[in-house]
């Protein structure tokens, strides 16, 4: 999405003294007609959310997540009840969330953080300033609900507490950096090195296992069926904090994509949480995939409110902001769930549009300032270019589209493979 920063107004003063006599019932006529006259263009009302969609998607993804939860196996009740109260609280998040960005939209527009929707060039829709980096909002609200959990659930002298408290710093620096990407448009290649800063609390406070369970085929080569690799383990999960926070950011430019696709990795990995919990009789075991749910839960409440704005025709724009906070919040769930391994299954889609752009990225061919199709106002279609990115090679393989068509094509291909 192309962004447009206007500068702010500037206002003239005559400095001329007079001896005209105005009354106070003029200067408060004048005061109310020429005070903060920007408020007036930017204070216009987003678009209400989109409810109904919301609720079907919910019942849709989440539905096979509580069957499980609740009839499919036994869970400990201590579980069910942190699970629960963490569910809870995610509701509120939801709810709370819907009714901030709306307040936060007026903001953003008054700092003129706002941009225009390059797939709607030419279009009456195309010159509506979409307030940006409303993915601030939704993780505030993660950050509020995930510090209020603590209460509830962990003891104040909990090994957990520890790996907790590490992952919220380093989802908090992570939108921190995000924000920042967003005001002052830092170079991709920055962009890539910030994760890897934003990921060393998290490093830092990793208590887990450094193992890796050799497959059967290779097993009579390797001699092992489990092999430690110590220090590269960490290397390798530092590598995998910087993946999972980019590839959200490169995989977008579509009404509702970075959301939609944080959405679908989010319910696949509660699914897999859940069934490890039912399956394994290790406490140790099932607390880790428990850790990883209560981060997972608001995430998804929280992006379900925003993609309720951002879902097609989008009244808000995410921002960086939303996509450095969704990966690193996955990223977190995966290292400290033990299961870093299985998360890069949920980002196959993500790993192909990796691949896909790496000639660009790494300055093997151009790279332009947005990779999008494009777009013809006539038919409202878009065609793929020949920028490296699963966006564009889909319209290439099965032809134009429309940008709603195609961002639940990518989606439903997404839920297909999980």
């Amino acid at each position: 999405m192309a962004r447009k920063r206007a500068s702010k107004p500037t206002t003239t003063e005559d400095t001329t003294t007079t001896t005209t006599t105005i009354t106070k019932e003029e200067i408060l006529t004048n005061n109310k007609e020429t005070k903060h006259p920007q408020e007036t263009n930017n204070d216009q009302p987003i678009a209400p959310p989109k409810k109904g969609f919301i609720f079907k998607l919910s019942l849709l993804l989440i539905a096979p997540y509580f069957y499980l939860l609740f009839f499919h196996y036994q869970i400990q009740h201590d579980l069910i009840k942190s699970i629960l109260i963490n569910a809870g609280l995610s509701i509120v998040g939801f709810f709370l969330t819907v009714k901030m960005i709306p307040v936060a939209s007026k903001y953003v527009l008054r700092r003129n953080l706002f941009g225009y929707d390059i797939n709607k060039k030419g279009t009456p829709q195309g010159t509506v300033k979409v307030p940006e980096s409303l993915g601030i909002v939704v993780a505030v609200v993660f950050m509020v609900l995930t510090i209020v959990f603590q209460f509830f659930t962990f003891a104040p002298d909990s090994n957990w507490l520890v790996e907790y408290n590490a992952a919220l710093a380093s989802i908090c620096f992570m939108t921190l950096l995000g924000f920042i990407d967003d005001v002052l448009d830092v170079p991709w290649r920055v962009k890539l090195v910030l994760p890897s800063i934003a990921a060393l609390p998290l490093l830092m406070a990793y208590a887990g296992h450094t193992t890796i369970i050799i497959p059967k085929p290779l097993i009579p080569y390797v001699g092992l069926k489990v092999l430690d690799l110590g220090f590269i383990y960490k290397i390798y999960m530092w590598f995998l904090a910087i993946f999972c926070t980019n590839c959200i950011n490169i995989h977008a430019g579509l009404n509702g994509l970075e959301v939609g696709q944080t959405v679908v990795i989010a319910s696949a990995i509660l699914i897999h949480n859940v069934m490890q919990i039912g399956a394994s009789s290790d406490p140790e075991y099932q607390q880790a995939h428990a850790f990883s749910v209560y981060l997972v839960q608001p995430l998804l409440a929280t992006s379900m409110a925003l993609l309720s704005y951002n879902w097609y025709p989008s009244s808000v724009f995410v921002g960086d902001t939303y996509t450095y906070f969704a990966g690193m919040t996955m990223a977190v769930v995966g290292i400290l769930g033990h299961f870093s391994e299985t998360l890069l299954i949920f980002f196959l889609a993500q790993v192909l549009n990796f691949l896909l752009s790496v000639p660009q990225l790494f300055g093997f061919r151009h790279c332009p300032r947005h990779r999008l199709p494009r777009f013809d106002p006539q038919t409202g279609l878009l065609t793929g270019t020949d920028d490296g990115t699963l966006v564009n090679f889909y319209l290439r393989m099965f032809g134009r589209k429309s940008e709603n068509s195609l961002c639940v094509h990518l989606l439903l291909v997404q839920v297909i493979y999980l």
